[in-house]
């Protein structure tokens, strides 16, 4: 049974769980270590595949020696084009064992950004996943001079393929195998090299607003702040974590491969984005790190399935979850849980709340993790009153990551909790915007120094960007970009985020888009979550034959008006949506639209879905 008001199990870690002071000395010293122990896992062909910590290290020998044997110099780049799996991670800690530098590239990118990542960070050598991305770099590979050879992992399909710069990852071990029959010691001798203060890694930032800048860290940055991480949230060879987030982004690169990397957790791959549902239920989690898209998914799901169960089941679940609900709050307030409201959570849990943590595949979980962008928190209290915390952290590329964190034993929903203890946070008193200072704050943006510069205060200050409040007790909350504050035409200062927060915790809703700067009142741009609406007109009997034909059809728009009537209660009328419309297209990670953590781009929905706009205001 959960005890969310025992809190015991989720405790800060101060001291050093592993020595190094780079990633390929965290490395190396963990394959020494723990050598049999399993440390990733994957599945293939339906079949689950442990990678131990020396059937790693093996591989990541191999391939670091084929990198050599090909010309691969220390301070050379190597970039990565794939989804997550296991390989993305061997071939990072291969470029990192030879002293280079390793940067990641978005699958879902086109052939142009292929090019213009691998041109800007001087790629040399560029590791595909399959012949699809192999098709992009071929499309650019003549405009790329520096560009030595690109390795693929999955020769599916492409067994014919005889082209002098292409060579399988399995061709690359071997080559690696061979040369380090010759020269045994390279490997070490390279990763020995490697300064604390080299570039390690680059990660490019999202181009909403021109080109991708490339966000410089060092060895020395990266170990620091993944060290600060077990104090902020803390992790044990005994955790099991999933890994299915861009491994090119901070998130993911930082929270999941080399956090796992120091304390021994678990690395568990979703097979693709599709399966992670399904795959959550298989691996049990005790630690679950993911984007709110994803918690607001399983919230939705849950919801969905209660409206369609009998009379008596909803009863239940509805007494359930109001038991959950009143320890949730007890806890929250920092009070004490009363044995009779503890017996009738035992019983709650037994009858429902179990039921409901098994289905989405959290029941092991000790904690879950959200970032990346704002949550509802509302939904922070739903996923406590099943017994499960959910913690905020907050960061971004450019600060390595959590920069703040939701201590377990304090949570306050719609907050991001106060300044990790490994960096300062502060709030401009002119512009009230948040402000990072430490050794986890990148060195710069490639070949940018004047961009560089504006990121910075006269006194050494990261901006943000995000504005925010702190409270007596140093607990920060984000109200909105300073870029997306709307002044409306009466003068008043509208933040869009929390609005569209509140919006999202609808199971009908996917994101939205408050628009309104200069304008008479607020509108709205609406993604539908296309299951749970289907499913509504079908049981409804609201006809439609496509994505399109659903968003237009009546019932559905009077649904949707109900869910914003719905929000709009809680907000002053100035600050209430007027109008909106529905985006007609079935967006995935491969639009423009989307961000690759599926957000909505502000800029950009603004600009495409202009006309629509107006139209609002017409």
């Amino acid at each position: 049974m959960k005890k969310p008001w025992n809190l015991s199990a989720i405790q800060p870690v101060t001291h050093s769980v592993l020595a190094g002071e780079t990633i390929p000395a965290l490395f190396w010293n963990a394959v020494a270590q723990r050598g049999p122990e399993v440390w990733m896992r994957q599945k293939d062909l339906g079949l689950w595949r442990a990678w131990t910590w020396a059937r790693t290290g093996e591989a990541v020998r191999e391939i670091a020696g084929g990198l050599i044997a090909l010309g691969f110099q220390p301070h050379d780049t190597a970039s990565i084009l794939s989804n997550t799996v296991v390989e993305w991670v061997l071939a990072d800690l291969a470029v990192l064992s030879c002293g280079g530098v390793a940067n990641g590239i978005y699958p879902t990118d086109a052939p142009a950004q292929v090019h213009y990542l691998c041109e800007d960070s001087a790629t040399a050598i560029l590791f595909v996943e399959d012949d699809e991305q192999l098709d992009k770099a071929l499309e650019v590979r003549d405009r790329l001079p520096r560009l030595r050879r690109i390795v693929v992992f999955d020769m599916e399909g492409l067994r014919d393929l005889h082209d002098p710069l292409v060579i399988s990852l399995d061709e690359l071990r071997h080559l690696g195998r061979d040369y380090l029959a010759r020269h045994p010691a390279a490997v070490e001798d390279r990763a020995r090299a490697v300064q604390p203060d080299d570039l390690a890694i680059l990660v490019y930032t999202s181009g909403t607003t021109g080109r991708p800048k490339g966000a410089m860290h060092s060895h020395r940055g990266l170990v620091y702040t993944v060290r600060g991480y077990n104090t902020l949230i803390a992790r044990t060879p005994a955790d099991e974590c999933m890994c299915f987030l861009p491994l090119c982004h901070i998130a993911e690169r930082m929270g999941g491969e080399y956090f796992s990397l120091y304390t021994g957790a678990r690395l568990n791959f979703v097979e693709n984005p599709e399966t992670v549902p399904e795959n959550v239920r298989e691996i049990q989690p005790t630690v679950m790190t993911a984007v709110p898209r994803v918690w607001e998914k399983f919230y939705s799901g849950v919801t969905i399935a209660l409206k369609e169960a009998g009379r008596v089941q909803q009863a239940a679940s509805g007494w359930a979850i109001g038991v959950g609900t009143r320890v949730a709050q007890k806890v929250l307030a920092g009070e004490r849980v009363g044995p009779w409201l503890k017996l009738q959570f035992a019983a709650a849990d037994a009858l429902v709340l179990a039921n409901v943590r098994k289905a989405i595949g959290i029941d092991r979980a000790r904690f879950l993790v959200t970032g990346a962008a704002p949550i509802s928190p509302e939904l922070v209290r739903w996923y406590l009153a099943l017994g499960v915390p959910m913690l905020e952290v907050w960061g971004m590329t450019e600060t390595c990551g959590a920069a703040t964190g939701m201590p377990p034993t304090r949570i306050k929903p719609g907050s991001i909790g106060p300044a990790a203890r490994y960096n300062d946070v502060r709030i401009d008193a002119a512009t009230g915007e948040l402000q990072v200072k430490g050794p986890n704050v990148f060195l710069g943006y490639l070949n940018q120094p004047a961009k560089t510069a504006e990121s910075f205060t006269a006194d050494g200050w990261l901006r943000t960007g995000d504005v925010g409040t702190v409270d007596a007790e140093g607990f920060f909350r984000i109200t909105d970009r300073m870029k997306d504050i709307i002044i409306t035409a009466g003068g008043k200062n509208v933040t869009p985020s929390e609005f569209e927060n509140e919006l999202k915790f609808s199971p009908y809703i996917t994101d939205a888009v408050v628009i309104g700067d200069r304008r008479p009142y607020l509108t709205a741009i609406v993604m539908i979550d296309q299951e749970n609406v289907e499913k509504y007109a079908q049981d409804h009997d609201v006809p439609f034959s496509n994505y399109a034909s659903l968003t237009r059809a009546p019932e559905v728009q009077a649904l949707i008006q109900s869910e914003i009537d719905r929000v709009n209660r809680r907000f002053a009328r100035v600050e209430q949506v007027k109008r909106f419309f529905l985006l007609e297209t079935q967006l995935s990670a491969e639009d423009e639209e989307l961000t690759p953590t599926m957000k909505l781009k502000r800029k950009l929905v603004h600009e495409k879905y202009a006309e629509q706009i107006e139209a609002m205001y017409a």
